[in-house]
């Protein structure tokens, strides 16, 4: 019977240490996965190169970077499940169409070092009022980039657009909420209006800036603009800057009637695997020195201002790019419009592209 007892006793001590073993072992492949990979979802050509390299040469931690060319793929390929995306960069309105669709996860700001080093006027925005779930990574507006070599006339608002003395010479950036967008500024509407009257009359204005348009592109703009292909352009701020940077004759503003101010983030996705990389990352970036190497290189604006402070005095004092706290208030972020509304802005968008035609 001592005997018995004895072999049941060994017996339950192997027992307790294959359970003890397989604990100890997915405890490391957890904490070597969440501590060694990073699976980042950007937008293209959206980060220095270097700073990935610094990334995991300072951690660690590999990174796997995938990119998405609109705010729509990125959402549809998040929802669909299947996926390990450990940080994405939506847009501002996509943030709350995301988050309404429960598909970010809640940031814990107690592991997050460096959010000091933001311009508070960027954090609490509407679509994300306590930036529960977003840090904003790049912000922007939309406006008119033009050669001052080309124009006798140069325009200060939207409504020079549709001055005779720019037939055919402007170029419009293919997107339904920037172009109806500056048609609804030009009349002083929001550009989030659900008034289907001021949408409507704003989409006939439109109609008639037909004869000045050269042409609705996307990013072959940048080409246009900086052989002196076409005279004007409306554009976002960002692929401005790449513009002027080529060509000196190129000049950027934002017209005074108001425009989009709109907002890059970076999320944690529900489909998180690598949760401690990802807000080794989020850090990584906070940094003052990473986020200015990264502006300098994008040349998107930070809204990191410790960040601003360390750029080059011709980028940061550049009231075209760095615009002040008063231009700013006149500024609109983009609102989740809903399916409805949202359709309604792309079907008068389609109308407006078909009557050129």
């Amino acid at each position: 019977m001592h005997k018995l007892y004895s072999f049941i006793g060994s017996i339950f001590l192997i027992i307790l240490l294959l359970i003890g073993l397989n604990f100890y072992m997915n405890q490391q492949i957890e904490g070597k996965g969440a501590s060694d990979k990073l699976v980042i979802y950007n937008w293209g050509d959206y980060i220095d190169p270097e700073l990935l390299t610094k990334f995991t040469k300072e951690t660690g931690i590999q990174v796997q970077y995938e990119t998405f060319d609109s705010n729509e793929a990125m959402y549809t390929k998040i929802k669909q499940g299947g996926t390990t995306y450990d940080i994405a960069v939506p847009s501002d309105y996509m943030i709350s169409k995301m988050k309404a669709e429960h598909l970010l996860v809640k940031l814990d700001k107690s592991k997050i070092k460096g959010l000091t080093n933001l311009d508070q006027q960027f954090l609490g925005k509407s679509f994300d009022k306590d930036n529960t779930y977003s840090i904003p990574y790049f912000w922007g507006t939309v406006g008119i980039v033009y050669n001052s070599k080309m124009l006798t006339k140069v325009p200060q608002h939207w409504n020079d657009l549709w001055n005779k003395a720019y037939t055919n010479k402007i170029m419009l950036v293919d997107g339904a909420r920037e172009v109806l967008g500056f048609s609804l500024n030009s009349l002083t509407y929001s550009l989030n209006t659900k008034n289907r009257a001021e949408l409507e009359r704003a989409e006939r204005k439109l109609n008639q800036l037909t004869p000045n348009i050269k042409a609705i592109v996307g990013d072959e703009m940048k080409g246009y603009l900086i052989r002196g292909d076409a005279a004007l352009g409306v554009t976002f701020s960002g692929e401005a800057r790449e513009m002027l940077d080529t060509n000196k004759d190129l000049r950027y503003l934002v017209p005074g009637e108001g425009s989009n101010l709109w907002f890059d983030n970076l999320v944690i996705p529900k489909t998180v695997k690598h949760k401690k990389s990802a807000y080794t990352f989020i850090n990584f970036m906070l940094k003052p020195e990473n986020a200015a190497q990264n502006a300098e290189y994008i040349g998107y604006a930070t809204p990191n201002a410790k960040a601003k402070d360390l750029l080059p005095a011709d980028i940061k004092n550049n009231k075209s790019f760095y615009p002040s706290k008063e231009t700013i208030g006149h500024l609109e972020v983009y609102d989740n419009l809903g399916k409805k509304w949202l359709g309604i802005y792309n079907d008068l968008y389609l109308q407006f592209k078909m009557y050129r035609k």
